[in-house]
């Protein structure tokens, strides 16, 4: 029995896929027994990387998910309308749906599996996070019997890329921004990216499969790397960490609640996710028994996230093929509440703060005279050098509640000693 794929998108994804689909020599051999019976795209006149007979490709995107004909529908358009839409009705006529994305299913995830599990059908996501690297399917299978604790990783590829070449090169944010958006690693516009957002739909979606409740996006903290300057980056180094884009979901160990959060991190040397550079990507995965697992791989690509695409194709196949019972609960996401997320005032964490101030005596003294009012233990203060006759000191905390340090840095900003505080990151 063949099985019929209706492909919404040809664009880098989507030529990806149809390019691996069609090279099936020396691959897994259900790959043979899937036809590529509809295509979707916007223009039928475009020159493609793939041959395709003319009556497959149609710019009719709602024929292909009303068509009875079409057993599983993959959604490579992305955005979020009209493929939300979309996969909505292809789930309604009964057909099972592959996709990308991350965007879609981090807002739109309870109408989407809310409507498969009512019609019995399987939603597959692996490519929405991390590209090609497997990390959906073993939170889902493999890690299931684990109790996890955290999951931490490096899930956007460019914010990586631009701070991995801050770092090696003493440049700007905005040097590097330009730089990467010539070669093609961020986009014209790059703010889902360079703000936080598309490590924040990621973390979402991470965070629902380890801890198994839905995640509400609004309650995702999120903050991008504009604010990292290279001067930071070179004190990190100094003090023995380099800074990454972290996505972090944590289960508190003390109620019931998860932190899940986005934001430029000071990662020490020897951890695992200080090594990963440029576009690469890295989820690290805690959990009892099973202690530390860390993918790791391409985070973005054609290659890459066709391979995951694929894969989910060929589940759904074997799936089909052996049997017509309900679907396997270890590949679907079936849970209905939503988990509660604390505000990040309620963070534990460490802190790096840089203070620009007036060169005056006592000024060290006053600052750990207000930090120790609201409990904040420094483990290191340090008076780097001058800017434009201020002096600049670096203080690094022990773990101290984000509310607690916030409030310190609100009364020392009102000290007439202190001219600004250009940076605070946390640190892991």
């Amino acid at each position: 029995m063949g099985v019929k794929l209706g492909i919404l998108g040809l664009g880098t994804v989507g030529t990806g896929t149809v390019q691996l689909l069609q090279d099936v020599a020396g691959r897994n051999p259900l790959l043979q027994q899937i036809e590529i019976y509809r295509v979707g795209v916007r223009t039928l006149d475009k020159n493609r990387g793939v041959e395709l007979p003319a009556e497959v490709l149609t710019t009719d995107l709602a024929a292909i998910v009303n068509d009875p004909a079409v057993d599983i529908v993959v959604e490579l358009m992305g955005g979020l309308e009209p493929a939300r839409s979309l996969i909505i009705t292809a789930l309604k006529n009964g057909k099972h749906v592959v996709t990308a994305n991350k965007a879609a299913i981090a807002r739109f995830g309870a109408e989407i599996f809310t409507t498969a599990n009512q019609a019995g059908l399987y939603v597959m996501l692996e490519a929405a996070v991390g590209g090609g690297i497997p990390v959906i399917q073993p939170l889902k299978q493999s890690l299931s019997v684990n109790r996890i604790h955290t999951v931490t990783g490096i899930v956007n590829g460019t914010t990586n890329y631009i701070l991995t070449r801050m770092q090696r090169e003493g440049s700007n944010f905005s040097d590097v921004l330009a730089d990467a958006q010539t070669l093609g690693y961020a986009e014209a516009d790059p703010t889902a990216d360079v703000d936080g957002l598309d490590a924040a739909d990621k973390i979402a979606i991470l965070a629902s499969l380890g801890f198994g409740g839905r995640i509400n996006l609004e309650d995702v903290y999120c903050e991008g790397i504009r604010q990292v300057s290279k001067t930071d980056i070179t004190y990190a180094e100094k003090l023995g960490f380099v800074i990454k884009l972290l996505a972090i979901a944590k289960q508190y160990t003390d109620s019931s609640s998860l932190s899940v959060r986005v934001h430029p991190t000071l990662v020490p040397k020897a951890h695992p996710l200080a090594s990963i550079n440029d576009v690469y990507n890295a989820i690290l995965i805690e959990g009892e028994p099973i202690g530390q697992v860390m993918f790791f791989g391409p985070g973005a690509g054609a290659g890459a996230t066709a391979s995951a695409v694929t894969s989910d194709i060929l589940n759904l196949v074997a799936l089909l093929q052996t049997s017509t019972a309900k679907p396997n609960p270890l590949l679907t996401c079936r849970h209905q509440h939503y988990s509660p997320v604390a505000p990040i005032t309620e963070l534990v964490t460490r802190f790096y703060a840089r203070f620009l101030t007036k060169d005056q005596p006592g000024v060290i003294g006053n600052l750990g005279t207000c930090f120790g009012k609201y409990g904040v233990s420094l483990e290191s203060v340090v008076q780097t050098g001058f800017q434009k006759g201020l002096a600049e000191i670096v203080v690094v905390s022990h773990d101290v509640r984000e509310g607690d340090f916030r409030q310190a840095l609100a009364e020392i900003q009102t000290l007439e000693a202190i001219d600004s505080i250009p940076s605070l990151l946390r640190v892991l």
